[in-house]
């Protein structure tokens, strides 16, 4: 009797480590700038229905967002963004698959603030590329604030830009995401 008691606490207990290892959001948020260095204009924008999920076991990453969830300062941009460059009606969203490298260093049971890299291959506008790019992981009260900031050529994802508005628009655009994770709920 003894011996069933102990395998089931343990059982249970095991269970609860496991889900506490797991942080996730459907809120997070993504900064878009891709304004050119001579441009009276700001191309940027931003989406707040981030989805995340960080399996601290392992590192483990993941990020989707849907394109037509970014907003813009100008319905026009906005409107252009969708239709002429990310074509989000044909590639609805981006997705990041990855890890965090230095997992390791990071101790998500003890409150801190964890530099790391994460590595992984980011799809959209229905190319894939690898990235890499510097992090912070912030451990408080059983929560992760995760930031990361990193550029990517648009080329790269086969956007092009339109000779009328390259002056405008950089061939590079800077990403920042931040995502506030809360533990996993099973």
């Amino acid at each position: 009797m003894k011996k069933s008691l102990f395998i089931f606490l343990l059982g249970v207990c095991i269970t609860n480590l496991a889900t506490a290892q797991k942080f996730f959001t459907k809120t997070g948020r993504i900064d878009f700038n891709a304004t050119a260095p001579s441009s009276p204009e700001n191309i940027q924008a931003v989406n707040r229905t981030v989805t995340c999920v960080l399996d601290a076991a392992n590192g483990n990453m993941q990020f989707a967002v849907l394109i037509k969830g970014f907003t813009f300062e100008r319905a026009l941009m906005q409107e252009h963004f969708n239709e002429n460059y990310l074509e989000s009606d044909k590639f609805p969203k981006a997705e990041f698959k990855g890890a965090v490298a230095n997992n390791a260093a990071v101790n998500y049971s003890k409150d801190g603030t964890y530099a790391v890299t994460v590595k992984g291959k980011l799809t959209m506008h229905g190319q894939t590329k690898d990235v890499e790019a510097p992090g912070k992981l912030i451990v408080q009260g059983g929560k992760v604030n995760a930031t990361a900031s990193f550029a990517v050529l648009l080329a790269d994802y086969g956007v092009s830009i339109p000779g009328v508005v390259a002056d405008k628009v950089n061939k590079t655009a800077k990403i920042e995401v931040a995502c506030n994770l809360e533990p996993l709920k099973s």
